[in-house]
């Protein structure tokens, strides 16, 4: 497979249930989201990227929204549900409000296919002409500080309305490793990014809290070893190589959670130099696991590792019959799936995770203590 077509695989890493995930209303009066495709709600669309415009159109959206929405799911993702959580609306992407009129409840900044690290990196490891976006997280927090002035003017009215404000900071990091990992870098090169990357989220961490953010989540990664797309680009003749009881790959999973450990470190880092913040880890590799370890309690009886949407293969992914691409189908229940198009998961999928954030304590300290 050549680069290009791997690359193309991978649809910009960060691309059911009906009842609300809860009632917590008045907690916060804003969110204001950073991040990749897992929280993407329309910017990718809005900044005139072409690499991936099957997101503009059915299916994706076709569960809650009835049309496609920008979001690299068939319906709402993990922001969504957080915000449906907090009795507040579901955020606007950022490019849509910019020049817009003020807005109270939050904004999203995140950008499908964006990195942690600048574009710059990337360009220098000769794989920038790659990225779908240079909309990294430096960008996007470069755009929360020119969205600043319209929200508040002065820094007592900017401190009472961002101590009431929520912020989500990622998931992030992901696409850092799949743009090498997909070109052929191996996970001992993968792993020497790790303090990179974990370091460019603690510096947007602590530059938000100078701006006066005081709750703050910052989430891990997925299990990756679990996403369709690792397991039909890696797959393996050795079963060893796959976790007995999941399917999933167990070295990309352990990756995972290398990354996770040196970030749940640096975050603690941080809350010992900014004891005033409230500086949470969102765990989600651990709130997706038991959907993979016993995915008919949680309704999947379509499965945990092929697509809804493909066209074909062990996995549901095909490289030349990708999810809204011809060639492809999407499954008639995508509730019954964990992973929606080869890379990111469905609506149902979000909303058990979600639930488990929010409930289940997988985020630490607690969201709602």
């Amino acid at each position: 497979m050549k680069t290009m077509e791997i690359l193309s695989a991978f649809f910009v890493l960060g691309c059911l249930a009906s009842d609300p995930v809860l009632s917590s209303p008045g907690r916060y009066e804003a969110i204001f989201n950073f991040g990749d495709s897992l929280s993407d709600t329309g910017n990718f669309l809005r900044s005139g990227a072409l690499a991936f415009p099957v997101i503009g159109k059915l299916p994706y959206g076709q569960t809650f929204f009835r049309h496609a929405t920008g979001r690299c799911s068939d319906g709402r993702l993990i922001v969504d549900f957080i915000a449906e959580a907090f009795g507040l609306p579901h955020l606007p992407p950022y490019l849509e409000v910019a020049k817009g009129p003020r807005v109270r409840t939050g904004v999203n900044f995140a950008v499908a296919g964006a990195t942690a690290l600048d574009a710059s990196f990337f360009y220098a490891q000769k794989v920038g002409p790659l990225l779908w976006t240079n909309d990294s997280l430096s960008v996007q927090l470069r755009w929360f500080q020119n969205l600043k002035s319209s929200i508040c003017t002065t820094k007592q009215e900017c401190g009472e309305y961002f101590k009431k404000s929520l912020f989500l900071v990622g998931e992030i990091g992901g696409n850092d490793y799949n743009y090498p990992s997909f070109v052929g870098g191996s996970i001992k090169q993968l792993r020497a990014l790790v303090p990179l990357v974990v370091g460019a989220i603690a510096r947007a961490v602590s530059m938000l809290i100078k701006e006066g953010a005081v709750h703050l989540v910052v989430p891990g990664n997925l299990p990756v070893g679990c996403t369709a797309v690792y397991l039909t680009l890696f797959r393996s003749p050795n079963g060893s190589a796959y976790d007995s009881r999941t399917g999933c790959l167990r070295a990309y999973n352990a990756f995972a959670k290398y990354h996770n450990n040196y970030l749940k470190q640096e975050l603690q880092n941080l809350r010992e130099q900014y004891p005033h913040a409230r500086i949470m880890y969102a765990d989600y590799y651990g709130a997706s696991k038991p959907m993979y370890h016993t995915p008919k309690h949680y309704g999947f009886y379509g499965g945990t590792l092929r697509a809804c949407c493909g066209g074909g293969g062990p996995y549901n992914f095909n490289n030349s019959a990708r999810c809204g691409h011809t060639g492809s189908t999407a499954c008639r229940d995508p509730s019954a799936f964990v992973n929606w198009d080869g890379i990111h998961l469905t609506e149902s999928a979000y909303h058990h995770i979600a639930k488990k954030l929010i409930y289940g304590g997988f985020i630490s300290p607690p969201l709602l203590s």
